[in-house]
């Protein structure tokens, strides 16, 4: 249709001139027309359904032509509404009653009838912009009226920054349709699970006064919602739902949601040990996890998981994301929709805590990707006890969701069934389009940070309100008693019935003597065990035949003919070539490829990620090679002939916290996978320390959790500063206990190949932290001939193979890079007394491989622990607590407060005095 047809089109000429006259110089327009023209535009741009329905109407009439001032007049008019519509949905969230307690602190937009070019007048006036709403043409009085119970009520809806278009158009016309309306038996579910959900927390009030249990109370809301999107979301296909949330709501989640026995959590309560697992203390109640089969109102079931979480409150957020990618890529490869990551946030976390900002960062790029998280704020107005006036500069907790053009529901939690209608929305929106979408539950804290604190020390005001306002249950009782959809009988029937439920399953809990152990996604680790240490520090089969290693060689070192790559690039694959084909003198990168190549064609698959792995930092991996014309990234493990596994490799985005834990996610679901996150340098995992402290570490014994994450760390003295020398070894040692994970530093690339084979074959996993190195990379001496990797195996510790024993009179210990700097110096030096021992595996020690090595130096009297760190850093410590074979010289650096020297100069000063006092042990 002509863009000018709805004015007349035998002057369709005449407007086009005009038209092109605005567009050149709008001030040289007459203002009228200009004015009719900005509404054109602004209609058109963002309206392009509603011009053409004014149009319409327009074109219907055969009297107007260009000197009917009347009908010019209307039209602007109807444009001026369409600015106002437009107006609503921008700015009608900042006026919703989202506060179930008092009037919102915010700036109310002017939406005044005047701003637009409108008058009273006009509110008994006829349009055709009504339409844009899902309305008849009707007055403009009445589209005000549907604006606001659409924009302005207790759910409210951010999206106008959005620049999909067809998101834009889809929320509008989903969002604008007439209210889906529940039926009454719909009505008597939600309010049963209302009742379940207050009663659950009076219940433990009652049993349990003033023990902590972070209730729900003032947001009992999320659970009816939760209910009704879980059983939407089986109705829509998806099959695994992986839940994070922190504490605050978690046992109430469990019990109404999640339907974990409440007999288990009673026993939680009761301080009882848990039925005998070795190598399991357990968790506060509020932190454990669960996984359950969930049957829904229509016979379908859906597997839920609720995954456990320390009170570090927004970490589980990466954690379910890895999680959820691991579940898409290895079960519904086709299908990733069918798993739903769901993130509960508290308000306070959601705005101050920066990993959720990486999380979001992570949602759209493709080795992370998940097809949309529902994320769910329970904003309870309050952080501990600071108000959230004091906790955020943004106007919401949830602005963080513009960052991926998410939209953001805001809804008053009083108002149950808005809250089920924004739940069972962000979930349409999650399936149709495949990206994040927010939820702001807006309602209160009936309690302090717990239930034994006091509120009114820091919010007076505000409890007060508390104090005298009723729940969400009586609130929602009360309208359906008025609407006659229940009677006083039918809910007294189902609160009698379902405290008759909780007494009985206290009574049973307190008949058992101990607290049920349930693990989570314990179905995923059917043939796993928890290992002790002789399992650790065992010999394992992970030698390859050669003809299984010359067939992957021979893929990993020859590129696609019908390619074009950089010299270098082909120089690179064509000396891979020549090491292994020539000179049987592999590097570290090509025994790690190799290590790889075998785990795949052996079955399992192998995921890295981190800052610049696909190459590495140092340029050693090039896992993935670049076409110089198209930049076709190809990944040449992927093309093995027998290949049974398959190899994704990402970089990340420039972030370790969130990063480190999606991987860890990943691990957790899947064991056949070798999962990988490598630090661009090793100290820069420090910034995912959380990660190691609450989860990598301590997870086994606190959630009966295995776990098989790699992390390598580049490590090693080169002069490079302080931030660049030490993964800082130390901090991961001092997290070893009980078997809990492997902590090693390995020197040859066959070890290392070795070390990950070992890491998959096992019937356990464990988390393994290794020093990775840097000079090493290209060290002439850190080679490994091919029957190291043939008929090799994993050597714990290595021998001194360039002396003889007899002659020995001091014996070093070391690992990683230094063991090459002191050879080099032996040899400047032409000894033949000392001995260099290398500990490839400091966690759990093995004592019994490094008796057996001391054993052969009968003439030694000196025995020397060395290291390149300064003392108060390195390995040093942790010798001192675990080796006792033999007393140890300490040689070595000093302590210092940084790792390493900024200045190169005396960086290998200290060095070299380091080296000194291994060989000399009067310094």
């Amino acid at each position: 249709m002509d863009r000018y047809s709805f004015l007349n089109a035998a002057h369709t000429a005449f407007f086009a001139d005009l038209y092109d006259q605005y567009l050149e110089s709008p001030d040289s327009v007459e203002p009228s027309w200009r004015a009719f023209f900005q509404g054109f535009d602004f209609a058109n741009e963002y309206n392009g359904g509603p011009v053409e329905q004014l149009s319409q109407a327009y074109t219907s009439s055969n009297s107007v032509g260009v000197d009917s001032s009347a009908q010019l007049g209307q039209l602007q008019k109807e444009f001026a509404v369409l600015k106002l519509i437009d107006a609503y949905r921008t700015y009608g969230h900042l006026l919703t009653k989202t506060n179930p307690l008092r009037d919102r602190k915010v700036e109310h937009p002017d939406l005044s009838l005047e701003k637009f070019g409108l008058s009273q007048a006009d509110l008994n006036v006829n349009f055709e912009a009504a339409k844009t709403i899902q309305l008849p043409t009707t007055t403009l009085g009445q589209i005000i009226a549907q604006l606001e119970k659409i924009y302005c009520t207790t759910l409210g809806i951010e999206y106008k920054y959005i620049t999909d278009e067809a998101a834009v158009q889809w929320i509008q016309n989903h969002y604008e349709a007439t209210e889906a309306k529940f039926d009454s038996e719909e009505k008597k579910e939600i309010l049963h699970k209302l009742i379940e959900a207050v009663s659950f927390e009076n219940f433990l009030n009652t049993k349990y006064v003033g023990q902590k249990r972070f209730s729900l109370e003032g947001l009992e809301a999320a659970i009816p919602a939760m209910d009704f999107m879980m059983d939407a979301a089986a109705e829509k296909g998806v099959e695994e739902i992986v839940v994070g949330m922190a504490h605050r709501g978690r046992l109430n989640v469990l019990a109404n949601v999640f339907h974990k026995p409440a007999q288990d959590i009673f026993a939680e309560f009761d301080g009882k040990d848990y039925d005998a697992v070795e190598g399991f203390d357990g968790d506060v109640k509020y932190h454990l996890g669960l996984t359950s089969t969930r049957k829904t109102r229509s016979g379908k079931e859906i597997h839920v998981n609720l995954t456990p979480n320390p009170s570090h409150l927004e970490t589980v957020g990466a954690v379910i994301e890895g999680i959820a990618r691991a579940k898409q890529d290895t079960i519904f490869v086709n299908e990733p929709s069918k798993v739903l990551p769901i993130a509960l946030h508290g308000d306070a976390a959601i705005a101050g805590q920066g990993i959720v900002y990486e999380i979001v960062q992570m949602a759209k790029l493709r080795g992370y990707k998940t097809e949309g998280t529902i994320h769910i704020v329970l904003n309870n107005q309050v952080g501990f006890t600071t108000n959230y006036s004091d906790g955020r500069s943004s106007t919401y907790s949830t602005d963080v969701a513009k960052v991926t053009q998410s939209p953001v529901l805001h809804v008053n939690a009083d108002d149950t069934e808005a809250a089920v209608r924004a739940f069972l929305f962000a979930l349409d929106y999650r399936m149709h389009f495949g990206t994040d979408v927010f939820i702001d539950l807006v309602g209160y804290r009936k309690y302090g940070h717990n239930e034994g604190d006091e509120p009114k020390f820091t919010q007076p005001i505000l409890y007060k309100l508390i104090s005298k306002h009723p729940n969400s249950r009586n609130i929602y009782n009360a309208r359906l008693l008025e609407d006659k959809v229940v009677d006083d009988a039918f809910v007294k029937s189902l609160e009698k019935q379902y405290k008759d439920a909780l007494e009985q399953e206290l009574s049973t809990s307190r008949e058992k003597e101990f607290a049920k152990v349930r693990t989570f996604m314990e179905e995923n680790w059917d043939g796993f065990h928890i290992a002790g240490r002789d399992k650790m520090v065992a010999d394992y089969d992970t030698k390859v035949s050669k003809e299984k290693l010359t067939a992957i060689a021979e893929v990993i070192t020859a590129l696609p003919g019908d390619k074009k790559f950089i010299n270098k690039v082909t120089r690179l694959i064509g000396d891979r070539k020549a090491m292994f084909f020539e000179k049987d003198a592999l590097d570290w990168a090509m025994g790690e490829l190799l290590a790889y190549g075998t785990l795949l064609t052996d079955g399992y698959d192998v995921r890295m990620s981190g800052q610049d792995v696909e190459r590495g930092t140092f340029s050693h991996r090039h896992a993935v090679v670049k076409t110089e014309d198209t930049e076709e990234s190809i990944i040449l493990l992927n093309q093995l002939k027998e290949q049974n596994g398959q190899m994704r490799i990402f970089n990340s985005l420039l972030a370790e916290y969130a990063v480190l834990g999606f991987e860890y996610g990943y691990a957790l679901t899947n064991p056949n996978t070798l999962t990988i996150w490598e630090a661009q340098f090793g100290d820069f995992s420090n910034g995912a320390q959380i990660m190691m402290d609450q989860y990598i570490s301590a997870a086994e014994d606190k959630w009966s959790n295995q776990n098989g994450i790699v992390m390598l760390l580049p490590h090693g003295y080169e002069n490079q500063g302080a931030e660049h020398s030490s993964a800082r070894l130390e901090r991961y040692l001092q997290l070893c206990a009980e078997s809990n994970m492997f902590v090693t530093n390995v020197t040859t690339p066959a070890n290392f190949f070795h070390l990950m084979r070992r890491q998959m074959i096992t019937d356990f996993r464990k988390p393994l932290i290794n020093m990775s190195p840097k000079s090493l990379l290209r060290h002439p001496a850190a080679v490994s001939s091919i029957s190291d990797f043939t008929d090799g195996k994993f050597q714990y510790v290595i021998d001194d193979a360039n002396v003889n024993a007899a002659d020995v009179k001091s014996v070093v210990l070391c690992s990683g890079k230094f063991y090459y700097d002191l050879v080099a110096k032996r040899e400047e030096l032409g000894r033949k007394d000392i001995a260099f021992v290398r500990i490839e595996q400091l966690f759990p020690l093995p004592i019994e491989q490094i008796a057996e090595v001391l054993a052969k130096y009968t003439n030694a009297d000196d025995f020397v622990w060395g290291q390149e760190e300064p003392r108060n850093m390195g390995a040093y410590g942790h010798m001192l607590m675990n080796f006792d074979l033999k007393p140890l010289r300490y040689a070595g650096n000093q302590a210092f407060s940084a790792p390493a020297s900024g200045s190169s100069v005396r960086s290998k000063k200290r060095y070299a005095e380091a080296i000194a006092k291994v060989f000399d042990k009067n310094l």
